[in-house]
């Protein structure tokens, strides 16, 4: 087992950005609004080698309040929001049904970039969440029908048993439905774009509706 001062002398040598070589970002150049700047960095970290920069940290509330975080994988971003998807059974489905606000955040280290979302998050209903599990892998539905996630778990032989069902079904049935996957969207009101500097002078530059909702307002935040 790693002691902790193996720990500490790993953690204490790492560095972040420790180099000249970072894309520069002019906050004055960016759109109106913020999908078309999240479009045009999304590419630009999946085409400078990013791996999985469609993966993105789900942030959610329980029921006492509770702040609860987990990687998920993004679906779609487009005029409705930022797209996403689970069971309804899940702890997270439980609590965006309970509480319907989530933040998003994303990190991409090979290009120093960060952006943060908050919003409203609504599921996209029935035929949206069958069309968006049809058009996944086999191993994604064998997931979604093993189901019962978050539940207490009583043994790697029941998972592995449950998983030999669900694949063998999903070979059988590539339609298969899985009654409790649920595509949800959030409906951003604040959307943050962070470029990391290596002298520590990030750029933030932070969207945020306005009161009635049909445009943006755009300031510089210090980082």
């Amino acid at each position: 087992m790693t002691t902790d001062d193996e720990f500490r002398e790993i953690l204490h040598s790492l560095r972040v950005w420790d180099t000249d070589e970072l894309p520069a970002f002019d906050p004055d150049g960016a759109p109106a609004a913020p999908l078309a700047l999240f479009h045009d960095w999304f590419a630009h970290a999946a085409a400078a080698g990013q791996i999985e920069p469609h993966t993105m940290t789900l942030a959610t509330v329980d029921a006492e309040g509770r702040p609860d975080a987990r990687t998920v994988m993004l679906h779609d971003a487009d005029a409705a929001g930022w797209h996403f998807a689970s069971h309804a059974t899940s702890a997270k489905g439980r609590q965006l049904a309970a509480r319907p606000e989530a933040a998003l955040g994303f990190y991409w280290p090979a290009v120093a970039r960060q952006v943060r979302i908050r919003g409203r998050v609504g599921a996209a209903g029935a035929a949206a969440s069958r069309a968006d599990l049809s058009v996944r892998s086999r191993g994604a539905l064998a997931a979604a029908l093993t189901g019962r996630q978050s539940e207490v778990l009583g043994s790697l032989d029941e998972l592995a048993r449950a998983s030999a069902a669900a694949w063998e079904r999903a070979a059988a049935e590539p339609d298969a439905p899985a009654p409790t996957w649920t595509r949800y969207v959030l409906d951003a009101d604040e959307v943050e774009f962070f470029q990391g500097d290596a002298r520590r002078r990030h750029v933030r530059l932070r969207y945020r509706r306005t009161p009635e909702g049909a445009a943006w307002t755009r300031e510089l935040l210090w980082p």
